[in-house]
Protein backbone atom coordinates (compact mmCIF):
# COMPACT_ATOMS: atom_id res chain seq x y z
CA UNK A 1 0.00 0.00 0.00
CA UNK A 2 1.74 3.09 -0.97
CA UNK A 3 2.34 5.67 1.85
CA UNK A 4 2.86 3.04 4.47
CA UNK A 5 6.31 2.79 6.28
CA UNK A 6 7.88 -0.78 5.74
CA UNK A 7 7.93 -2.67 9.11
CA UNK A 8 11.52 -3.21 10.59
CA UNK A 9 13.19 -6.40 10.23
CA UNK A 10 16.31 -8.73 11.56
CA UNK A 11 17.72 -8.62 7.97
CA UNK A 12 17.09 -4.86 8.24
CA UNK A 13 19.62 -4.59 10.85
CA UNK A 14 22.82 -6.81 8.94
CA UNK A 15 21.98 -4.60 5.70
CA UNK A 16 22.03 -1.13 7.61
CA UNK A 17 25.13 -2.20 9.47
CA UNK A 18 27.04 -3.15 6.53
CA UNK A 19 25.82 -0.06 4.75
CA UNK A 20 27.70 1.89 7.11
CA UNK A 21 30.94 2.56 5.79
CA UNK A 22 34.72 1.19 7.24
CA UNK A 23 32.23 -1.70 8.39
CA UNK A 24 33.72 -5.21 9.38
CA UNK A 25 31.67 -8.19 10.81
CA UNK A 26 34.06 -10.43 13.15
CA UNK A 27 32.17 -13.74 14.39
CA UNK A 28 31.01 -13.40 18.01
CA UNK A 29 31.35 -16.36 20.28
CA UNK A 30 28.81 -18.39 19.11
CA UNK A 31 28.99 -17.65 15.23
CA UNK A 32 26.68 -14.16 16.00
CA UNK A 33 27.95 -11.27 13.51
CA UNK A 34 29.37 -8.66 15.30
CA UNK A 35 29.48 -5.55 13.20
CA UNK A 36 32.46 -3.10 14.38
CA UNK A 37 33.63 0.32 12.64
CA UNK A 38 37.47 1.12 13.56
CA UNK A 39 37.75 -2.19 16.04
CA UNK A 40 35.10 -1.03 17.76
CA UNK A 41 31.55 -2.76 17.83
CA UNK A 42 28.39 -0.83 17.53
CA UNK A 43 26.04 -3.59 16.74
CA UNK A 44 26.04 -7.23 17.70
CA UNK A 45 23.79 -10.12 18.56
CA UNK A 46 23.94 -11.01 21.27
CA UNK A 47 24.08 -14.85 22.89
CA UNK A 48 21.60 -16.05 25.21
CA UNK A 49 22.21 -14.84 28.82
CA UNK A 50 20.67 -14.94 32.67
CA UNK A 51 19.67 -11.33 33.02
CA UNK A 52 17.67 -10.80 29.54
CA UNK A 53 14.36 -13.61 29.93
CA UNK A 54 11.44 -13.96 29.76
CA UNK A 55 9.44 -13.18 32.85
CA UNK A 56 6.78 -15.73 32.15
CA UNK A 57 8.92 -18.77 31.95
CA UNK A 58 12.28 -17.85 32.69
CA UNK A 59 13.68 -18.68 29.50
CA UNK A 60 16.41 -16.68 28.58
CA UNK A 61 15.91 -14.89 25.35
CA UNK A 62 18.12 -16.28 22.20
CA UNK A 63 17.17 -13.15 19.77
CA UNK A 64 18.68 -10.08 21.85
CA UNK A 65 20.66 -6.97 19.45
CA UNK A 66 22.96 -4.66 20.92
CA UNK A 67 23.50 -1.38 19.53
CA UNK A 68 25.53 0.91 21.21
CA UNK A 69 24.31 4.99 22.00
CA UNK A 70 26.17 8.18 21.76
CA UNK A 71 24.86 9.28 25.76
CA UNK A 72 23.48 8.44 28.79
CA UNK A 73 20.58 10.50 27.48
CA UNK A 74 20.35 9.22 24.24
CA UNK A 75 19.98 6.00 26.10
CA UNK A 76 17.08 7.19 28.48
CA UNK A 77 15.23 8.37 25.50
CA UNK A 78 14.96 4.97 24.28
CA UNK A 79 14.00 2.86 27.15
CA UNK A 80 12.06 5.31 28.96
CA UNK A 81 8.97 4.66 27.79
CA UNK A 82 7.72 0.96 28.78
CA UNK A 83 5.97 0.43 25.17
CA UNK A 84 9.21 0.67 23.38
CA UNK A 85 10.97 -2.31 21.86
CA UNK A 86 14.09 -1.15 23.50
CA UNK A 87 15.34 -2.08 26.76
CA UNK A 88 18.20 -2.86 29.16
CA UNK A 89 19.11 -4.84 31.93
CA UNK A 90 20.86 -4.29 35.10
CA UNK A 91 24.11 -5.86 33.19
CA UNK A 92 24.09 -3.04 31.09
CA UNK A 93 23.87 -0.41 33.77
CA UNK A 94 26.26 2.49 32.74
CA UNK A 95 26.89 1.17 29.19
CA UNK A 96 26.04 3.22 26.45
CA UNK A 97 24.02 0.60 24.99
CA UNK A 98 20.27 -0.57 24.31
CA UNK A 99 19.11 -3.96 24.11
CA UNK A 100 16.35 -5.05 21.62
CA UNK A 101 14.91 -8.14 20.73
CA UNK A 102 14.69 -9.15 16.84
CA UNK A 103 11.22 -10.75 17.71
CA UNK A 104 10.03 -7.12 18.10
CA UNK A 105 11.81 -4.99 15.69
CA UNK A 106 8.39 -5.03 13.76
CA UNK A 107 7.46 -2.42 16.21
CA UNK A 108 9.71 0.07 14.63
CA UNK A 109 9.93 1.59 11.09
CA UNK A 110 12.98 0.56 8.66
CA UNK A 111 13.86 4.26 9.08
CA UNK A 112 13.47 4.26 12.76
CA UNK A 113 15.75 1.50 12.74
CA UNK A 114 18.09 3.17 10.28
CA UNK A 115 18.52 6.38 12.85
CA UNK A 116 19.51 3.78 15.53
CA UNK A 117 21.60 2.25 13.43
CA UNK A 118 23.46 5.37 12.28
CA UNK A 119 23.66 6.64 15.82
CA UNK A 120 25.55 3.39 17.12
CA UNK A 121 28.29 3.62 14.17
CA UNK A 122 28.40 7.16 14.83
CA UNK A 123 28.69 7.17 18.63
CA UNK A 124 31.68 4.24 17.89
CA UNK A 125 33.73 5.93 14.81
CA UNK A 126 35.97 8.40 14.99
CA UNK A 127 35.56 11.98 14.87
CA UNK A 128 37.11 11.87 11.28
CA UNK A 129 35.25 9.30 9.96
CA UNK A 130 31.94 10.64 11.53
CA UNK A 131 32.73 14.14 10.15
CA UNK A 132 33.10 12.90 6.34
CA UNK A 133 29.86 10.44 6.59
CA UNK A 134 28.16 13.56 8.03
CA UNK A 135 29.31 16.12 5.35
CA UNK A 136 28.70 13.61 2.38
CA UNK A 137 25.07 12.82 3.51
CA UNK A 138 24.38 17.26 4.17
CA UNK A 139 24.40 16.80 0.60
CA UNK A 140 21.86 14.96 0.29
Amino acid sequence: MPGRRQRARVEDVHELALGMPHVTVVPGPLGNPVYQVGGKSFVFFRNPRPDAFDPETGDRYDDVIVLWVGSESDKLALIQDAASPFFTTAHFDGHLSVLVRASRLDELTREELAEVVQDAWLSRASERRCRTWLEERAGE
